[in-house]
């Protein structure tokens, strides 16, 4: 299926009196990795939240696979890995991929070979049997990973999901994205890492609530005529102080 497979029209966010998100328009198409690119505590993780139905918008809609969020029966269809772990620490980290497994009504045999499958692309294999209260924070952003990709979704919503991990794991994890991404799965990333930027197909930068640009990472560049990633945000940012 072609067209997009994520919208965002006109979505504003309100924590009390704090406007989080300010008018966010956005488009991620079917088959690509799309990048919110920003500063902690600019937005991204309550847009990704809004897309996942874990949070409402104030104003304005957001559709994913074309039904309006937030949406329960979408569950299944959506792999989410969130910003912080939500790991049972009680239950080795097997426990924790047969439970969710479980969760999303993969049967037995298709479960052990997911589990088999995932852990061995996030490289936890030796540890399955730990408690996952045992691990480090970077395992847990791994186990964490895993479980996002256990169901085979057709959507991956990952919130800074290499935080914490290796670069040469980061690097075989960004090899698997594009191997998804090219056969049909949309994943929506947010990164405040610059050098992740050139990995994804396109971008959105955004600042203080608000989208400052999108395209494709060369065409950002084109746009502002800035040699690396870095100087087009800044471009923009100010582009955006002075209007």
């Amino acid at each position: 299926m072609t067209g997009d497979c994520i919208v965002l029209e006109k979505v504003n966010r309100f924590f009390g009196p704090a406007h989080v998100l300010k008018d966010i328009n956005l488009r991620v198409p079917r088959g690509e990795i799309y990048g919110l690119l920003g500063p902690s505590g600019c937005g991204k993780t309550t847009a990704v939240k809004i897309i996942a139905g874990i949070l409402e918008a104030s104003s304005g809609e957001a559709r994913v696979l074309g039904e309006k969020m937030p949406q329960l029966r979408l569950m299944n269809r959506i792999g989410y890995m969130a910003q912080s772990d939500a790991l049972y620490t009680a239950l080795s980290a097997e426990e924790n991929l047969r439970f969710f497994g479980a969760v999303y009504g993969l049967r037995k045999s298709e479960l052990r070979r997911r589990v088999a499958e995932v852990t061995e692309l996030v490289n936890l294999t030796a540890d399955l049997q730990k408690k996952t209260r045992d691990y480090s924070g970077g395992m847990k952003r791994r186990l964490s990973l895993a479980l996002a990709l256990l169901h085979r979704p057709p959507v991956l919503l990952l919130d800074e999901p290499t935080v914490g991990i290796d670069p040469l794991l980061r690097r075989d994890i960004w090899r698997e994205l594009h191997r998804l991404a090219a056969g049909g799965v949309t994943i929506l990333l947010t990164t405040h890492v610059m050098d992740e930027a050139e990995k994804c197909h396109r971008l959105a930068m955004m600042r203080a609530g608000t989208l400052l640009a999108q395209g494709s990472y060369g065409e950002l560049l084109a746009e502002t005529g800035a040699a690396a990633i870095e100087e087009a945000f800044l471009y923009y940012g100010e582009k955006q102080d002075e209007s």
